[in-house]
């Protein structure tokens, strides 16, 4: 089946991997309920794990069992708004989009067909933008990028998903000079996660390179972003930045000190998880570095520039930052490359790894024992 889909219509490639991983996972995270034993300390260190559902039949084991961390959250603001301080840090489009679809069937469904949705597009999106490569390693280009550790989020609750198609699809436009649809997908990418905004960055040079008047309306995509942060303030309500320090640990700080932070942590508290991710950040990094590839000047930036943000905060460094990782498209495009000819099986030894960390992964934030 595999060997047939890069001869299909890229939006066929992409729903046919989207659906084929939805099944997986949503079979895998039924598989893995009765022995999930979380310990209650860790449950009970969410504020919103009051009323969890009982940890039992189908409803549960298809649906419920990913009510987890930031899900809840996300359920709670598309319900209720922002009747919670904490709830600031939370952005917008993904809750307010379960709201809509939560017309029609139960939230935690809406959530999880939202993310499903967006999942698609970013799927497609990608093998858009790679539509110049040979078919075999455009398919590796999705493979690489549905193996990564931590992509089981792009399936569950989470806005991930929905802000990274947002950004593949305005880098998309840009790149065909469709200014305006490039624009909006900027503006809501910024209104779904704080890091969406950063599609600023290669959307300005390419406009930049483009010369064209009307690329400047790009200069409107972190609008989006400001807007919600006028509305946090005309409202009274606490600022993002002020929530993450008093509610998760998180204080602004130069990426210096992140950085020197990460080092103790990692050489004096030997946090092993913690390594995984620096490993794999310099990976990317030296990916984005390497001469000779394809890489276009914007999409270096842009790793850069994702790079540079996951080490702006102090306290919990790098949280979350695998699935930040998964934003940075380049590095997935110019991967895809290195399994010609004897690479091969380098790539399928990594492509492995890759996959089985994932499920590590999954199987400790089903557990309660793994923030994302």
């Amino acid at each position: 089946m595999f060997r047939k889909l890069p001869s299909r219509p890229d939006w066929r490639t992409a729903a046919v991997v989207t659906a084929a991983l939805r099944i997986f996972y949503t079979a895998l995270a039924a598989a893995f309920s009765p022995f999930l034993h979380p310990k209650l300390a860790a449950i009970r260190s969410n504020q919103l794990t009051d009323n969890l559902p009982a940890p039992h039949g189908l409803h549960y084991a298809l649906l419920d069992i990913w009510d987890r961390f930031d899900t809840l959250w996300f359920l709670r603001i598309a319900e209720h708004g922002y009747d919670r301080p904490m709830a600031v840090i939370f952005y917008p489009l993904y809750p307010a989009s379960i709201r809509l679809v939560s017309l029609l069937m139960p939230a935690i469904a809406a959530a999880l067909l939202v993310s499903t949705l967006a999942t698609f597009f970013l799927f497609w999106g990608i093998l858009r933008m790679a539509a110049d490569r040979p078919d075999p390693e455009r398919l590796r280009i999705v493979l690489l990028l549905a193996m990564w550790p931590t992509s089981f989020v792009l399936f569950a609750g989470y806005a991930d998903s929905l802000t990274i198609a947002l950004v593949l699809w305005a880098v998309v436009f840009a790149r065909q000079a469709r200014w305006e649809s490039a624009t909006v997908c900027g503006f809501l990418a910024g209104v779904s996660r704080p890091t969406g905004v950063l599609v600023f960055v290669p959307l300005a040079v390419i406009a930049i390179r483009s010369r064209q008047v009307r690329s400047l309306v790009v200069a409107l995509t972190p609008l989006g972003l400001i807007g919600y942060w006028g509305w946090l303030r005309w409202s009274g309500r606490i600022r993002v930045v002020d929530a993450y320090r008093l509610y998760q640990g998180m204080t602004m700080a130069p990426p210096w000190r992140s950085a020197e932070e990460v080092w103790q942590l990692i050489v004096v508290q030997h946090d092993v998880v913690l390594a995984i991710k620096v490993g794999l950040v310099i990976a990317a990094v030296i990916v984005s570095l390497r001469p000779g590839t394809r890489m276009r000047i914007e999409d270096r930036v842009f790793v850069w520039a994702v790079c540079l943000q996951m080490f702006m905060y102090t306290g919990r460094p790098l949280l979350g930052g695998l699935r930040y990782m998964l934003m940075m498209y380049p590095v997935f495009l110019t991967a895809g490359a290195y399994s010609e000819g004897s690479n091969k099986r380098r790539f399928w030894f990594c492509l492995s790894s890759l996959a089985f960390l994932n499920l590590i992964w999954m199987w400790a934030f089903l557990n309660w024992s793994l923030v994302l």
